[in-house]
């Protein structure tokens, strides 16, 4: 009994009066016997003596974890230990020197009721080798770096004796190597000096380095490149089914650089037709375990800024030996179909093809031939899009989500600052060749999933997929709950008939103000996309087996399918699901990592967007809400920013995380997901890519004197 109480309550000091109570000995005997437990529970460590008969528990024998540290923007840490529910809150005096990403000790001090933790860190086990960007601020004698990211609330030291060539203002990234108890600030190596502070190159720089994303490649790659043999010999296309003389075309963006993808179609007989998806064939030219191949694995995917894309393979690959550019021979890897016009695959090809393209056409053209009937291959153009456009009908009947949002593109001057903003909007001709990809990325994944022997019994094969989940229950009943407010009723809760339910409520909201509320929230209650051996389906796409196939001059997984379907073709034995699965969780773990990046670069125009706006007013939607701010999009352009609660004139505003809506206090005004407000920009920060808006709440008076605060929650688990 004694220890328990101890133990619940660790960084309590107990009197033996009290201690003997809590154990049921409050007689003198009881007090006599409970000193007796305390005396041999101090000679083994077990509890020391604070003061004068006042004990609580030595350190070591508080509950001790091993985590991975989240720092916030005032110094203080979350420790995320694996198996606990809730994250350990360490405020920024018990810290030991601890820094973002660092995994470290940490021993709980206090639990409260509702298992909220709080404890102190004891031991750094190791430093994170995480980058830090920021700017120079050179002194006589000193030299610090001030960091861009909100997880660095410290300066960093680098000696200046050793980077003399550091100048002021000039942005840096740096990486930690130590941080002595008692100095105020942590001690850094400089990595790269990336160029003066607020250039367009030095800031997309600045946020590749931050996400440690390489944006040049070493030499020995590149020249590796160099030395492939480009050469088509007559040998190679032996061994190849000729399409060149089959009707061939790319479609892309105007801005395109690699054409990676092409579409051949051919008229077999009336209602019958040969479509042809062919794939540059990326994998003839890098080997496994090569110099170029290492570096694709490092990368895992081409990273897409604003301005810029930066490859997962050397321009002479992506731009050049696998580009399918018009009036040129190209080698790929083919999927091809024969489709009836109910879109009956009568018949199913793979293989290693060479190809002809006869025109580049860009979305914009393919379009004007769909709208107008008119223009080069007219009748193969038509004809592409109507199957399409069945296929489409079909998936959706089938249970597909339609997940169309609009993107936001930058117009950019010569300088790559932003000048204006407009929407990607997906027309029929991105559906064209959207969905013939799909097709051959979900009949090479079924292709790929198992052997059929002569027997005809099925044995699975090792195969890369690219799955997604059903939606959680639990998140969708919170969906469910959200859109009541706007008077939507959600009624699935398992199964197709949630996507079902899904398609009906984006067709009710198209165009009206809580449209984007409500497929931001939708989109959070789905799962996340993801690579594995083990195959769960694709439910976003109502697919029972779905792969990437479409893209190996992007994405590494596209590679290693393209690998796998060249061994079973020629019926090699299923591959290693081990050395498999260790590659598709590192692919899944780039692709997120390259998502950040590119949102930080959408992030930062949109600030430098809003920087000359200053006091300016516009009109906008509640798009999120934490417990310190309302995150506001602008109706317009979808710019987002964020106004602090403690910000807000005229009421003070608690948020309420399970009906996820800020409350005011004294006029009971309620914000949530969705609201129309107005807002004036306040603050635009480029180095934090961030902006403040001033939230204008009709009627509203200066702010009252801050009642006291409560203290701050231990944040849930991410």
């Amino acid at each position: 009994m004694i220890l328990s109480l101890l133990r619940e309550f660790p960084n309590n000091k107990f009197s033996l009066k009290h201690l003997a109570s809590a154990s049921g000995g409050a007689s003198k005997e009881g007090r006599r016997e409970t000193l007796a437990i305390l005396d041999r529970l101090y000679n083994e460590g077990v509890v020391e003596e604070c003061a004068r008969q006042k004990y609580r528990l030595t350190r070591k024998h508080l509950p001790c974890y091993q985590g991975i540290a989240d720092m916030t923007s005032g110094g203080s840490v979350y420790v995320r230990v694996d198996g606990l529910d809730n994250d350990i809150f360490v405020n920024h005096r018990n810290t030991a020197n601890a820094l973002d990403g660092d995994r470290v000790e940490v021993t709980v001090m206090h639990r409260s009721h509702d298992g909220k933790l709080e404890g102190e860190i004891t031991r750094i086990v190791k430093r994170s080798r995480k980058i830090y960007v920021g700017i120079a601020e050179v002194g006589a004698h000193q030299l610090f770096v001030r960091a861009d990211s909100r997880k660095m609330p410290m300066d960093i030291y680098l000696p200046k004796r050793e980077y003399p060539q550091v100048r002021e203002g000039e942005k840096v990234a740096v990486r930690i190597v130590d941080w002595l108890p008692g100095s105020k600030s942590p001690v850094g190596e400089l990595v790269e000096i990336l160029g003066m502070a607020g250039e367009n190159d030095t800031e997309m720089h600045a946020i590749l380095s931050e996400y440690e994303l390489h944006y040049r490649f070493e030499p020995e790659v590149e020249q590796a490149a160099e030395t492939i043999d480009a050469r088509i010999t007559e040998e190679e296309i032996a061994r190849r089914r000729d399409f060149r003389d089959t009707i061939t075309f790319t479609v892309d963006p105007a801005d395109a650089k690699d054409f990676d993808d092409a579409l051949s179609v051919r008229r077999l007989r009336e209602g019958v037709w040969e479509i042809g998806v062919h794939i540059a064939d990326v994998t003839h030219y890098v080997r496994p375990r090569s110099t170029i191949d290492d570096e694709a694995v490092t990368r895992g995917t081409s990273v897409y800024l604003v301005d810029r894309t930066v490859p997962m393979l050397p321009e002479r690959l992506s731009n050049e030996l696998c580009s399918l550019r018009p009036d040129e021979d190209s080698l790929c890897f083919s999927a091809v179909f024969t489709l009836n016009e109910n879109l009956e695959i009568l018949d199913e090809w793979f293989g290693r093809t060479v190809i002809h393209s006869d025109r580049r056409f860009t979305y914009a053209e393919a379009q004007e031939i769909i709208e107008t009937g008119r223009g080069d291959y007219a009748e193969e153009v038509l004809t592409l899009n109507r199957l399409a456009q069945e296929l489409r009908r079909q998936r959706f009947k089938n249970g597909a989500i339609s997940f169309d949002r609009e993107e936001v593109k930058f117009r950019l001057d010569e300088a790559g600052r932003p000048i204006g903003i407009y929407f990607k909007e997906q027309k029929e001709s991105n559906q064209m060749i959207e969905e013939f990809m799909l097709l051959a990325n979900r009949r090479v994944a079924e292709f790929c999933s198992h052997r059929t022997t002569e027997s005809g019994r099925k044995t699975p094969r090792t195969m890369v997929y690219r799955v997604h989940d059903v939606p959680n229950e639990e998140k969708l009943d919170r969906f469910r709950q959200f859109i009541l407010r706007f008077g939507l009723v959600f009624k699935a809760s398992k199964g197709r008939a949630v996507a079902r339910e899904m398609n009906k409520l984006f067709a009710k909201v198209k165009g009206a103000t809580e449209e984007n509320a409500v497929t931001t929230m939708a989109v959070r209650s789905m799962a996340k996309a993801f690579y594995t051996t083990d195959n769960i389906g694709h439910y976003g796409l109502a697919f029972p087996c779905y792969t990437h196939f479409t893209s190996p001059i992007r994405r590494y997984p596209d590679m290693m399918v393209h690998r796998l379907l060249a061994r079973y073709l020629e019926g090699g034995k299923s591959a290693d699901k081990q050395t498999t699965e260790e590659l598709c969780a590192r692919a899944s773990e780039r692709e997120v990592i390259a998502a950040e990046a590119e949102r930080a670069s959408i992030k930062y125009k949109m600030v430098e967007f809003m920087k000359d706006r200053i006091g300016e007013e516009f009109d906008g939607h509640i798009s999120g809400l934490t417990e310190w701010g309302v995150y506001v999009e602008l109706n317009e352009t979808h710019i987002e920013g964020m106004s602090f609660l403690r910000d807000i004139e005229g009421d003070w505003f608690d948020f309420d995380e399970q009906r996820y809506e800020a409350v005011g206090r004294t006029t009971g005004l309620r914000l949530t997901l969705g609201d129309p407000v107005r807002i004036r920009i306040k603050r635009a920060d480029l180095q934090k890519r961030q902006l403040d808006f001033e939230l204008l709440l009709p009627g509203a008076e200066q702010p009252k004197k801050n009642p006291k605060t409560k203290t701050p929650a231990v944040r849930k688990r991410r």
